[in-house]
């Protein structure tokens, strides 16, 4: 099951022969991570305290990443005590957000098995879709147990970027992740689009063509013609060479849209 969380443009329907692009990205983590808890503070701006544990679903929520609208459906995983049932989203995401509380050691080296699984997986299909590392309740400063250079270094080990956030707290935190995600996926599309050829045309002189010149005639002697060389430019064939693809980004003006409704989840309580 999916919930829409709209942000509908003001003056009617989305113009059909302009699909949103979509991004897909789940949320992995053991259980008390709070992945449920960043996906309902990014979709609504309001935190949650009490949620269904065995709860997931798929939301979708219109965004503007960098002035380009963008459809970005989340994937709130339910996984209980670490990796179980990978397929259902390893195929299905193009980005991952790796969660664990800081206050928790159980949920961090949960992150660690699902960091391996995602660099396996990469390495299966040689594609590797980007990967954030996120420490979560960051207002739980007073009860950390996992320091932020330690979750630096398992981030820089795996090679994915990282964050520490508060559900709690900080939307501004939490929605810069998210939106980093969709540039990361950018980023890669990218740098996976093929380099296309150049094809260059070069001006050289060809072989001397002889233009015929007639002298005048003196004294009643008979007229007589000379051949000079003269000098026509002509194209070879095009030679290939290779050249980086520009790609130009469109600017698109940000509309007016309608707040978000407010769809409750099921075991949610919203505060």
């Amino acid at each position: 099951m999916s919930s829409m969380f709209g942000k509908p443009r003001a003056g009617g329907e989305r113009l059909p022969q302009s699909p949103l692009t979509e991004c897909n990205v789940a949320i992995l983590g053991c259980q008390g991570a709070g992945k449920s808890a960043l996906t309902v503070k990014f979709l609504t701006k309001r935190f949650i305290s009490e949620y269904d544990p065995n709860l997931e679903d798929t939301y979708a929520s219109e965004e503007l990443v960098d002035q380009q609208p963008v459809l970005l459906k989340v994937m709130d995983t339910a996984d209980q005590d670490g990796p179980g049932n990978c397929e259902r989203y390893l195929r299905w995401a193009s980005a991952f957000l790796v969660v664990y509380s800081i206050e928790d050691r159980k949920s961090f080296e949960g992150c660690q098995r699902y960091l391996e699984v995602l660099a396996q997986h990469a390495r299966g299909c040689q594609h590797r879709c980007p990967v954030i590392l996120v420490g979560n309740k960051l207002d739980m400063e007073q009860y950390r147990q996992i320091p932020t250079a330690e979750g630096m270094s398992l981030a820089s080990r795996f090679g994915c970027l990282f964050y520490e956030v508060s559900a709690c707290q900080d939307f501004a935190g939490v929605q810069h992740v998210f939106h980093e995600a969709v540039r990361e996926v950018r980023r890669q599309a990218e740098r996976s689009l093929p380099l296309r050829p150049l094809f260059i045309t070069e001006e050289r002189p060809c072989l001397p063509v002889a233009t015929p010149v007639t002298l005048p005639t003196h004294h009643g002697m008979a007229s007589c013609t000379f051949n000079t060389l003269s000098t026509v430019n002509c194209k070879e064939i095009p030679s290939v060479a290779q050249a980086k693809l520009v790609t130009v980004k469109s600017s698109r003006a940000q509309s007016k849209r309608k707040a978000p409704t407010l769809t409750l989840l099921k075991g949610f309580k919203i505060f």
